[in-house]
């Protein structure tokens, strides 16, 4: 059975999300994040990145969500939520898995420049190349929801599964809020949260849940 060790507050849920969307049995492990709001030390000695999420598989230990959904999907799913070779929407579906890493990215650099005091300007390339990236991101979200009313295809895949927490989660950290600004990705989102495996996973190990008694 696979383990998911849940970070409070992190992309792990996504990973309880998949599970539940592919009606798999899981243990949860869950680890408490310190004062610092940083992973506690016996959590990042589960793997050499010690970042969030992580699964164990027996003698298997692994990180990184989209390999960590791609090899659930494939290895226990059947590829159910996959999208292969020879697909029309196969190039999509690997464009979207990796959108995720894509935005955080484009985030955190933002928020370095902004900690510095960086606004976008002629004196300041990186910082407008930066805001650049993020409005093009949001622009193809936009035009490919127009087009698709899911990312890796016409049918919920695990490109959607990969892409939530970045449109919902990350604006505690300061991502760019989903509104009427964003219509295409505004339906999207509300369209998606309505599935109950999303709903039932948010309130498992969601931003708000707490850990199970005892």
């Amino acid at each position: 059975m696979i383990t998911i060790h849940h970070l409070g507050v992190s992309q792990s849920d996504r990973v309880v999300w998949l599970m539940e969307e592919l009606s798999l049995p899981y243990e949860l492990k869950w680890y408490n994040r310190g004062e610092d709001f940083l992973a506690p030390k016996e959590y990042r000695a589960l793997h050499p990145v010690g970042t969030a999420p992580i699964i164990s598989d027996d003698n298997l230990v692994m990180a990184e969500s989209t390999a960590i959904v791609e090899y659930i999907s494939q290895q226990y799913g059947g590829g159910a939520l996959s999208v292969l070779p020879g697909d029309p929407d196969y190039a999509q579906y690997l464009f979207w898995m990796q959108f995720n890493n894509n935005l955080q990215s484009v985030l955190f650099m933002k928020l370095a420049f902004q900690a510095g005091g960086s606004q976008p300007g002629e004196d300041n390339p990186m910082s407008t190349t930066t805001q650049r990236r993020e409005d093009g991101i949001y622009n193809a979200l936009e035009q490919r929801l127009k087009a698709s009313d899911y990312l890796g295809g016409n049918r919920f895949t695990c490109a959607d599964i990969m892409s939530m927490f970045n449109l919902t989660s990350l604006g505690m950290l300061g991502a760019r809020q989903i509104d009427d600004a964003l219509p295409n990705t505004l339906a999207y989102v509300q369209r998606v949260t309505a599935r109950p495996a999303y709903q039932k996973a948010m309130r498992i190990a969601g931003p708000e849940a707490t850990p199970p008694a005892g």
